[in-house]
């Protein structure tokens, strides 16, 4: 049993560190690995990887110590117990380094953060043609679209079409679509909790606040298709089932599916009458 608690540490550690390794394979990871769908998602899985790698190094290096002081100090020993307040000069350290990396971490990540919260940074021609207004609520994402037809000239337009719906918008239920190889915006609200915008291809994470209008870009680059949309707070007992879908165009297709749904969304069921020659 001498040896016990440190075969114990050591056998987890190990454990944890295969878990990682094996882990793309097995697909426990981000979708895709490596292969985030839009630039920013490109440079979220590199901070992603860094902050990976400092944990990975700091881990396995303190289980070192760990499995140095069980090897050495776990054996029984008739000696008397020795008693010591420790070491100021390691406590320096170990609190100057830990510090010294948050710091790096932190300065590291703030172009990447800030393009994302910033609304300055914001892409202006998207910011003034808004894709969409997304609505979280128990239990679905409500998406409004401008009409086609409408062009906005300054944000000040773009405000007071988020604060009055217009007759001629658009309306579908947890169905996002978005054109490719561009930038484009929505401004995301919630009608009644806290709720969570998350595409996990493109990256994307951003919380549903009631009472606020927040604005939300990205930039789908690669080729179309159809991707999750979820919910990432819990929010309720129905949060499981509050999924949706983006899917990217090419703009012409895009544009034509704003027309189908414009088509559908105003048919009155009546035939046009041909006039007669």
């Amino acid at each position: 049993m001498a040896r016990f608690w440190f075969f114990f540490f050591m056998l987890w550690a190990t454990i944890a560190v295969g878990s990682c390794v094996i882990a793309p394979a097995m697909g426990w990871w981000f979708p895709d690995p490596g292969k985030a769908l839009s630039p920013f998602g490109t440079q979220i899985d590199d901070l992603f990887h860094l902050i990976l790698v400092i944990t990975t190094a700091t881990f396995i290096g303190t289980h070192i110590v760990l499995g140095y002081v069980l090897w050495k100090f776990g054996k029984p020993h008739a000696g008397k117990g020795w008693f010591t307040h420790g070491s100021h000069n390691l406590e320096v350290v170990w609190t100057i380094v830990p510090a010294g990396v948050l710091l790096f971490i932190a300065l590291f990540q703030m172009d990447v953060w800030a393009r994302f919260r910033v609304k300055s940074t914001f892409d202006r021609e998207a910011m003034l043609a808004p894709l969409a207004e997304v609505t979280a609520r128990q239990f679905e994402w409500r998406i409004r679209y401008p009409n086609p037809t409408r062009k906005f000239a300054s944000q000040k337009e773009v405000d007071d079409w988020l604060a009055h719906p217009q007759p001629d918008d658009l309306y579908t239920v947890n169905d996002l679509h978005a054109p490719l190889g561009r930038p484009v915006v929505i401004h995301l609200r919630s009608e009644d909790v806290l709720h969570s915008f998350f595409l996990p291809h493109l990256r994307v994470k951003q919380d549903a606040v009631p009472g606020l209008i927040i604005p939300v870009w990205f930039h789908h680059d690669a080729a179309p298709g159809t991707f999750e949309l979820v919910c990432a707070e819990l929010c309720g007992w129905g949060h499981y089932k509050m999924r949706g879908q983006l899917t990217a165009q090419f703009d012409e297709d895009f544009e034509k599916y704003l027309h189908d749904l414009a088509q559908s969304q105003f048919d009155d069921g009546v035939a046009p009458q041909v006039a007669e020659k």
